[in-house]
């Protein structure tokens, strides 16, 4: 169940040595081309990035919060042609927690790394670098990139109590 998976998953920036096996690779594909789009426009493309230099690399893109896609044993970096659709960040948006869940339908951790509208410790644009390391081209924007492993240690879920629950509304806001 959907709300199960929910309940257990936690983001995982640390992950064992294990290799993502092909047919995990295959679910995860499958799971990204399954994603909906706005008006079945699909702007989004998917880069699977199993290579440590070009995780290394990505993993100092911007200047915080990708640290653990160096040791990660797979990445997906989330972009998309921004000419296709102008909902793509959206469409990116979804795709990535597709990912995340079916990751976790499957046993492994994940972890999303915010790109789009970041930088680097030099102030310099956080896409842009992803850009040049994997050799998009310019009308490609990058959304964020997704670390996928085993993860180290399992942590439970957050529990039901945790929740904000005065974040959901009934109907309308009172005035």
């Amino acid at each position: 169940m959907l709300i199960e998976l929910l309940q257990q998953r936690r983001s995982t920036r640390q992950f064992k040595t294990d290799k993502i096996t092909s047919e995990q690779l295959e679910q995860l594909t499958e799971a990204l081309l399954r994603a909906p789009t706005s008006r079945g426009r699909n702007p989004w493309h998917f880069v699977v990035v199993d290579d440590p230099q070009l995780l290394s690399q990505l993993s100092k893109a911007k200047a915080h919060g990708a640290e653990f896609l160096a040791k990660a044993p797979l990445a997906v970096a989330i972009c998309a042609d921004s000419a296709v659709s102008d909902v793509w960040v959206e469409d990116c948006a979804i795709a990535a927690i597709i990912l995340q869940l079916t990751a976790e339908s499957l046993g492994l951790g994940s972890c999303w790394a915010q790109m789009r509208l970041r930088s680097d410790a030099n102030g310099h644009s956080a896409e842009a670098n992803v850009r040049e390391i994997l050799n998009l081209p310019m009308g490609w924007n990058v959304d964020c990139i997704i670390g996928i492993g085993q993860p180290v240690q399992r942590l439970a879920g957050h529990p039901r109590a945790s929740l904000p629950d005065g974040k959901i509304h009934r109907n309308r806001l009172p005035k």
